[in-house]
C-alpha cells in the first residue's frame, strides 16, 4: 500500500478483497473477530464438557471463580448500555425529520406489537409460574416487572421527554424476558414451577435448549464486542475519519475476556459451590436473583438514559 493511504482506505480495501485474501492477512480486524467468536465458542464447549466430567474444586479454581463473579458482572453492565443505546437510537432513527412521517404507521405497528407481546408473556408467566397464590415471589417479579413496563412509559410519554412508544415498547420485551429468563432458573422440586415430571435419559429439549443458549451468548458477545461506539464520552469526528474501523480493539478483547467469566457463571449457576444438573445452564436462585436485579437495573439506566438524550 502507499505510504500515505489512510487506515479508512487500508480498512475499505480489506473489507472489499476476498475471503481467501482476509484471512491469508493476519491483521485485517474483520477477519479476527470472527476467528474470536469460533475460539470463543469452542471454549465454551469445552468448559461444559468439564464442569460436567469433573466433580473436585480446588482454592484456586474457587478464587477464580470469585473474580470470574466480578467479570461477569461488567459483561452484564456493558450488554445492557449496549442494548439501551441500541433502543434509543433505533426511535431517534424512525423520528428524525426524514423518516418520521414516511414510518410512522409502521412505528405504531411495531409499538403495539411490542406491548402485545409483553402483555401476553406476563399473562402466560402468571399461568405457568404462578398457579397458586402461595407463589408469592414469582407473583412479586411479574407484578413488578408489569409495574416497570408502566414506569417506562410514563417517563417516555413525560412531556419533557417525548420519547414516543416505540423504545419503551422495545425495552419492556427485554424486561419481560429478563423476568421470564429468572423465574426459570429457579432450582425444579417448587411447585411454582411447573416442569415435566418424567423425562428421558436424554432430553432433546433441554439439549436444543443448552446449544441455542450457548450460541446466544456468543453472539451477544460478539456484538457487544463490536460496539464501542457506545460507550465513548465524546466522539471525535477528525479520529472516526482517519480511523474508520468498526470497533475498538482493546474494547473488543475486553468484552471477549468478561464474557468468557460470564459465562463461566452460567456454567455454575453464579455460585462455585453450586452443583449443575447435565444440559443444565444458568440454574440456581443466585442465578434468578441476577437476572432479576439486571431487570431492575435495566429500568434505571434506560430512564436514566432517556432523560439525558
Amino acid at each position: 500500500m502507499e505510504k500515505g493511504e489512510s487506515n479508512q482506505e487500508r480498512w475499505c480495501g480489506l473489507k472489499d478483497s476476498s475471503w481467501c485474501q482476509q484471512f491469508k492477512n493476519i491483521s485485517n480486524p474483520l477477519m479476527a473477530r470472527y476467528v474470536y467468536g469460533f475460539i470463543f465458542l469452542a471454549a465454551n464447549l469445552l468448559a461444559w464438557s468439564a464442569r460436567d466430567e469433573l466433580s473436585s474444586i480446588s482454592t484456586l479454581t474457587k478464587l477464580k471463580g470469585q473474580v470470574a463473579q466480578f467479570g461477569a458482572g461488567v459483561f452484564l453492565l456493558i450488554q445492557l448500555i449496549s442494548i439501551i443505546s441500541f433502543i434509543n437510537w433505533l426511535n431517534e432513527y424512525f423520528a428524525s425529520e426524514t423518516y418520521a412521517e414516511r414510518f410512522k404507521v409502521h412505528v405504531m405497528i411495531f409499538a403495539a406489537t411490542s406491548y402485545f407481546i409483553c402483555l401476553v408473556g406476563i399473562i402466560l408467566m402468571y399461568i405457568w409460574y404462578a398457579p397458586i397464590p402461595s407463589c408469592l415471589l414469582n407473583i412479586f417479579f411479574i407484578t413488578w416487572s408489569l409495574v416497570l413496563l408502566q414506569l417506562m412509559t410514563s417517563v417516555s410519554l413525560h412531556p419533557k421527554v417525548n420519547g414516543g412508544l416505540l423504545s419503551p415498547g422495545l425495552m419492556g420485551l427485554y424486561v419481560v424476558f429478563l423476568c421470564w429468563c429468572a423465574i426459570r432458573s429457579e432450582p425444579e422440586g417448587d411447585q411454582c414451577i411447573r416442569k415435566a415430571g418424567t423425562v428421558p435419559e436424554t432430553d432433546w429439549l433441554n439439549i436444543i435448549s443448552f446449544v441455542i443458549g450457548i450460541l446466544a451468548i456468543v453472539f451477544a458477545t460478539f456484538s457487544t464486542g463490536i460496539d464501542s461506539k457506545s460507550f465513548q464520552l465524546k466522539k471525535s469526528e477528525k479520529a472516526t475519519e482517519e480511523n474508520d474501523v468498526p470497533y475498538g480493539y482493546g474494547f473488543f478483547h475486553f468484552v471477549f475476556a468478561v464474557g468468557a467469566m460470564y459465562f463461566a457463571m452460567l456454567l455454575v449457576g453464579w455460585n462455585s459451590h453450586h452443583s449443575m444438573k447435565k444440559w443444565s445452564l444458568d440454574v440456581g436462585w443466585t442465578s434468578a436473583w441476577v437476572r432479576i436485579v439486571n431487570e431492575w437495573l435495566a429500568v434505571c439506566v434506560y430512564c436514566k438514559f432517556i432523560f439525558l438524550s
